[in-house]
């Protein structure tokens, strides 16, 4: 246990300050100075986070172990015989574990970070610099404390991903508490301590969700009017060589070599029997993300809407509490859904056995009903979040007009609300389907006999050494999750 929770935490604290460095100076550099290429750098840097990261573990593992094309190098090129003739990283280590989801998971601090520093009043700013503060005092006095709850909230994302972490951590033997719930659980079938670990983890969850919003306590708007016209800072031919090398080696590391990668392994091993034996895993991801994505928008909606234009002092609970289930890992949800669904089931076949009717069997959980039920839990935030941004965005007086000239709600809400909201509610819908065919864990425990998805089918090839023959699948997975990001960015121009 010392160890579960001690290798938890330094992976913890490894991924959250390797994301803070990555996201938030490559932020600064892309709002505040005049480097080449920032117009491309500005959504490039949020292409990772369309790239799992059990897949950045394995092609990196792939390319950097003992049997790999940098070791072979560097073999041939300088005669070494043996790993006792020279040192090389060992990447399948925790530390590695921590910069390999740093990679993936920095563009949460990136875009709420550049954000935060894109809305900031400049006049704060300039009158730093009357004050006598350099432009780099400027920024660490007075935009980066500025930008520290958006900053906050980011990194508070990134260490719940972390925690909730089940296939990279697995794939490099790191011990953690989520795979020490799964070996408890399915090695073991120790239910009751695989019970205990999964209230540590949550436990750890509760204190860093507790923790972001204290630390955002108080926080106001800086200014009713803030200046939003930012000078760039101008910089040399050496600093603009130095600082475009960092923001293009995250690119570089965090999705295209990876991406690469997997292209070259599509055109060395693919064929037309590994692209039809993908067709069912497919349809499968494509299945669940779809009713997942789909009845999530519709209840971030329904929500949404009724929180905007309800009276009812209770109107804020509904919203929040949808937004819970993100902050609980896959591995403890599907645990309590199995729980849950489990005893409901027995009871149903009870019932029908007691009414003589025909025994209907696992109804919840023995079908896809627990899979799409766990996505919609664990995603709902995200569609809430979009949603309710698009709601707010839109004028009172819009609410007032229509019941002015004597349309009822329902017309209202055809007629205006939701043409507005088109944008919103279609990103919406598109990030929890990206999630949703991502997702590892969850499926992994609630899915039916012979029920395989694109992310259980690419994690077991994985697992075999065998991903060249799933590369294929992969390469969907990621071009899937690069849609919101192109959407996104396309909406933000």
């Amino acid at each position: 246990m010392p160890d579960y929770i001690t290798n938890t935490l330094i992976l913890g604290v490894l991924v959250v300050c390797l994301t803070l460095i990555f996201g938030t100076f490559s932020a600064a550099f892309i709002v505040h100075t005049n480097i080449v290429g920032k117009r491309f750098l500005r959504w490039l840097l949020l292409l990772p986070m369309a790239m799992p990261g059990y897949l950045v573990a394995y092609l990196y593992t792939d390319v950097f172990d003992y049997a790999g094309p940098v070791q072979r190098a560097l073999r041939y090129w300088f005669n070494w015989q043996s790993p006792n003739d020279y040192w090389f990283f060992d990447i399948r280590t925790l530390p590695g574990a921590a910069v390999i989801l740093a990679l993936v998971l920095f563009p949460y601090v990136y875009m709420l970070a550049r954000t935060a520093f894109e809305q900031q009043d400049q006049n704060l700013l300039r009158a730093g610099r009357l004050l006598g503060l350099s432009s780099k005092q400027s920024f660490l006095k007075v935009a980066l404390p500025l930008a520290r709850p958006a900053i906050a909230v980011a990194a508070s994302l990134v260490l719940m991903e972390t925690l909730a972490d089940f296939a990279t951590v697995n794939y490099f033997a790191v011990n953690t508490l989520t795979t020490a719930i799964f070996d408890t659980w399915l090695g073991y079938g120790d239910l009751a301590a695989a019970n205990a670990l999964a209230s540590i983890l949550m436990l750890l969850i509760f204190f860093v969700v507790v923790a972001e919003q204290r630390a955002r306590a108080g926080q106001g708007h800086q200014s009713n009017r803030p200046n939003k016209n930012i000078e760039v800072i101008e910089l040399s031919f050496i600093q603009q060589c130095f600082i475009g090398a960092f923001c293009w080696i995250l690119v570089f590391a965090g999705f295209l070599a990876p991406f690469i990668l997997l292209i070259i392994m599509a055109f060395e091993y693919s064929d037309l029997n590994q692209l039809i034996a993908l067709l069912p895993p497919s349809i499968n991801s494509i299945e669940v993300s779809f009713y997942a994505a789909t009845i999530a928008t519709f209840l971030a909606l329904l929500f949404g809407l009724y929180r905007r234009l309800s009276q009812d002092k209770w109107r804020m609970l509904p919203l929040s509490l949808a937004g819970f289930g993100y902050a609980i890992p896959g591995t403890v949800l599907a645990m309590v859904l199995l729980a849950t669904f489990g005893p409901l089931d027995h009871m149903l076949n009870e019932v029908a056995d007691y009414l003589r009717l025909d025994s209907p069997g696992l109804l919840l959980s023995g079908t896809i009903f627990a899979v799409v039920f766990a996505f919609v839990v664990r995603f709902a935030a995200i569609a809430n979040g979009t949603i309710s941004s698009g709601i707010e965005q839109i004028p009172r007086s819009v609410d007032l007009a229509p019941a002015s000239l004597g349309a009822g709600l329902g017309k209202m809400l055809i007629k205006i609300h939701i043409p507005i909201l088109k944008p919103s509610i279609l990103v919406a819908w598109l990030l929890v389907f990206v999630e949703s065919m991502k997702e590892l864990p969850a499926v992994l425990l609630l899915r039916p006999f012979n029920f395989e998805t694109l992310s259980i089918q690419i994690y077991q090839l994985i697992s075999d050494e065998m991903l060249e023959q799933g590369a294929l699948g992969a390469i969907l997975i990621v071009i899937l999750g690069l849609l919101p990001i192109v959407w996104l960015n396309k909406e933000r121009k």
